[in-house]
């Protein structure tokens, strides 16, 4: 039982139903008497057809008034922007008083249906604008205190790999922080959409992987059977294969992880080196990588979001593929016109 306060009360229930049915009774009613009275030849066939004719035609004009509320309603939905639209426009206040209290029940629902996606949105933006510069600033500062660092003489072995750990943390975790934004920016599919080759990010993604892995026995590889471009955000893309690349040198001890270019697509395979220091243990590591860990959770959600699929395979040998298909590959060239 509703509450008094509730605007829902200030509508009839089943308001609706009963015009409605009041329509329909009297348009029988009418068209009942001018039957019998043509029956009767008190009015000519003629005028009886027409009474008939002009009774359905009020009949729909009247279940059309009354099927407006519904209409508006449904337009307004339609015809709904999120990022712009007001939700006050849908409160039940605002609906005619006759209004049959099932319509005002369902603006209420859509009121705070868009009301809490209106202040979604405005969450999203708060945390994508606080976010980006609360993380990214410091991780700045760290980054250039390192580099400042790791150009000081005389540091010791354990300081350089000190600095390179720091290095190689702070790569990741900037990495991360990209692609939680992008993730967290739900209604900006096409952001910083621009033409870029495909393998110029990659060498460029290439040549600071190389410099995280340094003392690590694990080379990089990029084979360019094909080259190709696409229109999107090269940011996106980056962080996408970066996540790859990074997944593939978690799951190879020592060896090599080669990046193909091919017609359309990209992988990244590792290759386990042909004679690990311990095999006993080598073997272990590589039968416990997590194929479905957090590089690969957010390299998904990313795939998924720009319409860029994602495969996973694993071939005999402990290697394992990730290939990304683009369904719009463009010209490494653009072409003149």
């Amino acid at each position: 039982m509703t509450s008094k306060g509730d605007p829902v009360t200030a509508f009839r229930t089943g308001a609706f139903k009963r015009r409605i049915a009041w329509v329909f009774a009297l348009q029988l009613a009418a068209i009942l008497i001018t039957c019998v009275m043509g029956a009767y030849n008190v009015a000519p066939l003629a005028a009886v057809m027409a009474v008939i004719v002009i009774v359905i035609v009020l009949g729909w004009m009247a279940t059309k008034r009354e099927w407006r509320p519904v209409s508006a309603l449904a337009v307004m939905i339609s015809s709904w922007d999120e990022s712009q639209g007001n939700p006050d426009a849908l409160r039940p206040e605002l609906l005619a008083r006759g209004t049959d209290a099932d319509i005002a029940s369902l603006s209420k629902g859509l009121h705070g249906f868009v009301t809490r996606i209106a202040d979604y949105n405005q969450r999203e933006r708060n945390f994508t604008r606080d976010a980006s510069h609360e993380l990214r600033s410091p991780l700045t500062v760290i980054k250039m205190s390192v580099d400042m660092l790791a150009d000081e003489e005389n540091l010791s072995d354990f300081g350089e790999r000190s600095v390179r750990r720091i290095q190689r943390a702070t790569r990741e975790m900037e990495t991360v922080v990209d692609a939680l934004l992008i993730l967290a920016r739900e209604s900006d599919t096409g952001m910083d959409s621009e033409r870029f080759v495909v393998n110029d990010v990659l060498v460029h993604e290439l040549d600071a992987a190389r410099i995280l892995l340094a003392g690590r026995p694990i080379v990089l590889e990029l084979e360019e059977p094909a080259r190709f471009a696409l229109q999107g955000s090269r940011r996106v893309f980056s962080v996408l294969c970066w996540q790859l690349i990074r997944n593939a040198c978690q799951q190879t001890e020592q060896g090599r992880v080669v990046i193909t270019v091919l017609p359309g697509a990209v992988t990244v395979s590792n290759h386990a080196g042909p004679h690990p220091v311990d095999a006993a243990a080598q073997s272990a590591r590589v039968f416990g990588a997590d194929r479905h860990g957090f590089e690969l959770a957010i390299a998904q959600r990313i795939s998924e979001r720009f319409a860029w699929p994602l495969e996973l395979q694993t071939r005999p040998g402990h290697e394992n593929v990730a290939r990304i298909r683009f369904p719009k590959p463009l010209p490494a060239q653009p072409v003149e016109a």
